[in-house]
């Protein structure tokens, strides 16, 4: 499906921007469009990849007009432009709304306007029963993509929801090496708090299961482990042979969970269980509510979310695994100054 294509990746500086660039410059792939505000960003890009095939394009998702430059002529869409701090949409969730909710609208509008044929919106599991601005933000994100799916008739639109992307910028792994480092303790909110863990190239691999399979509104989640933050702090700290090193527990800080949801209940009843995927089909009713006040529907109250808690568990060891896959990890290994996964 990609032979000879054009794919624009908006967010394209960030961790899963360049994962995907790794993955596909060298196929067969037309053209890859970078789209992104941060100009640094973009000159680092051009000069780390320095491939013809690669398209840089300076604008903000929040801009419609410049959303448009950049998709005219584009077969396909990775939409991976977000706001994803907890601690800043928090702070400022007018913000979180303009680039998450607004930003999304627009580049689904330019999408169906200039006839492309697939976009994939990539969402969090903290879009699920969200506590804070950046999750009810992408929970927004979603309904927009699913409702904008309805009324397109030739631009499939899908969603990919995952956990916690390990060692990418803002993930805590890079924050507990650059502690043990330094020789500060590592500071853990609650050591018992769960998340999921997934690698970039999972990532990659969840948007571009979607992108071959989806139908329009659907969303597609992927299977993953997860560890508590004691887990994982006890696994890095052995990796780099200072399994003594102190902890700090500084407590659960403002907008975080105890665990994440990556399908809530609601979505468990009418989710299709595809092996290392859900797919969880969109909700097509009409605005004629009357038939679902009036009957209901019994199976939601006996499903079970899909949760970080109730996934499969990683032990030290297994979380040690997993860990050693990342690059980041292995140039830890190796002693060398290293930055989060780009």
């Amino acid at each position: 499906m990609f032979s000879n294509k054009i794919l624009l990746i908006t967010g394209g500086t960030g961790s899963f921007g360049n994962a995907v660039l790794r993955r596909f410059l060298d196929s067969d792939l037309y053209e890859v469009r970078i789209f992104s505000r941060d100009e640094k960003k973009q000159d680092d890009m051009r000069k780390k990849y320095n491939n013809p095939k690669l398209k840089f394009y300076i604008g903000d998702v929040r801009d419609y007009q410049s959303v448009l430059n950049a998709v005219r002529g584009v077969d396909f869409i990775f939409h991976a432009a977000a706001l994803k701090q907890v601690p800043s949409c928090e702070f400022h969730p007018l913000e979180a709304v303009k680039t998450n909710v607004m930003g999304t609208e627009n580049v689904l509008e330019a999408a169906i306007n200039c006839g492309i044929r697939r976009v994939v919106c990539l969402s969090t599991d903290k879009a699920v029963y969200p506590i804070n601005a950046m999750g009810i933000s992408k929970a927004m994100m979603e309904k927009v993509a699913v409702a904008k799916s309805r009324s397109s008739s030739h631009t499939v639109i899908n969603v990919t929801r995952y956990g916690n992307v390990m060692a990418s910028r803002g993930s805590v792994i890079p924050l507990f090496a650059q502690q043990i480092r330094a020789g500060q303790p590592i500071t853990i909110t609650d050591p018992n708090m769960t998340r999921f863990m997934m690698t970039l190239d999972d990532a990659v691999d969840l948007v571009l299961f979607a992108f071959l399979h989806g139908q329009p509104g659907e969303i597609f989640v992927q299977k993953a482990p997860a560890a508590t933050v004691e887990t994982l702090a006890q696994a890095l700290t052995e990796l780099l042979g200072v399994s003594q090193h102190p902890i700090n527990i500084i407590g659960t800080r403002h907008g975080e969970k105890l665990f994440e949801v990556l399908l809530s209940r609601e979505e468990m009843v009418a989710a299709e269980d595809m092996g290392d995927y859900y797919r969880v089909p969109p909700d097509l009713r009409d605005l004629n509510y009357g038939k679902f006040v009036d009957s209901g529907e019994v199976k939601i109250s006996e499903a079970v979310e899909y949760n970080s808690h109730n996934t499969i568990r990683l032990d030290v060891p297994g979380m040690q695994a997993l860990l050693m896959k990342l690059r980041f990890m292995q140039a830890m290994m190796r002693g060398e100054q290293v930055e989060p996964e780009e």
